[in-house]
């Protein structure tokens, strides 16, 4: 089977790997506001329609969330991804000091929700952990 790209523009790239029914998104620069609402959003649609347990997030190139971008995502995004099914999260974290302070609180508030999460510097290794779930 093959990897779907569901959205690719100047910040992100999203795809869907049909094979191991993995949402993978890569973040090109640090992103927000309508494009980070729109990577998220192409992201939990594959999610609930293709019935995907599984996220891949590499945020190397990702800093720091707005406030406003971090509710939306808690009050929206969260919920929605949360019911379609969402079990396992394999986060390959920024290189920025501020990036991983905004994914820790991301880290702790899913596991929450029963999201089993593994933290990684590798996207390989992120994706080969993931696959096995």
């Amino acid at each position: 089977m093959a990897t779907q790209i569901l959205l690719d523009n100047e910040y992100a790239t999203v795809w869907f790997h049909d094979d191991k029914k993995i949402v993978h998104h890569a973040i090109k620069k640090p992103i927000r506001g309508a494009p980070f609402r729109e990577m998220l959003n192409a992201g939990a649609l594959a999610m609930e329609q293709r019935l995907s347990q599984k996220w891949l997030s590499d945020d190397r190139n990702n800093s720091a969330l707005p406030e406003e971008d971090e509710k939306w995502s808690n009050e929206d995004w969260v919920p929605r991804v949360i019911r379609a099914g969402w079990k396992y999260w394999a986060v390959v974290i920024p290189t920025k000091a501020v990036g991983q302070l905004n994914i820790q609180r991301f880290v702790e508030a899913f596991a929450s929700h029963g999201v089993t999460v593994q933290v990684f510097t590798d996207p390989d290794e992120a994706m080969t952990w993931l696959a096995a779930q």
